[in-house]
């Protein structure tokens, strides 16, 4: 699946998991996020993902060129939710439109951890 942009040149086709790769490594680089989360369906446990898998936490849709981005978190204890949440939205939101040329429709954020470092 890609989305794709058309201009008097041509059209540019941008794979999904770039995108997502796009958006989740903006994501990451906010302050008071630990990492992206993934659900494991079989026992319902919430695990950290790593780098290389962190396009499991985000859900994408794409619908006329404008991108709807579901994000699936893990923050740190002590952190301002709201704040961060707003922080990711707009980086991401950025990120998404700057380098893929993308409208984002919307960014919807979903804390499904907090991590507490002992």
């Amino acid at each position: 699946m890609t989305a794709k942009l058309e201009n008097e040149l041509g059209v540019i086709s941008i794979h999904y998991e770039v995108i997502a790769r796009i958006a989740g490594y903006a994501a990451i680089d906010c302050y008071g996020i630990v990492g992206m989360a993934a659900k494991n369906v079989k026992d319902g446990l919430v695990q950290l993902l790593k780098l290389e898998s962190l396009t499991k936490g985000i859900k994408m849709r794409v619908n006329a060129n404008k991108v709807s981005l579901d994000l699936h978190i893990i923050v740190e204890y002590g952190t301002n939710i709201s704040a961060i949440a707003d922080n990711i939205m707009s980086t991401v939101k950025y990120s998404v439109e700057e380098y893929a040329g993308l409208e984002v429709e919307d960014v919807n954020i979903f804390v499904d951890g907090v991590r507490v470092d002992g």
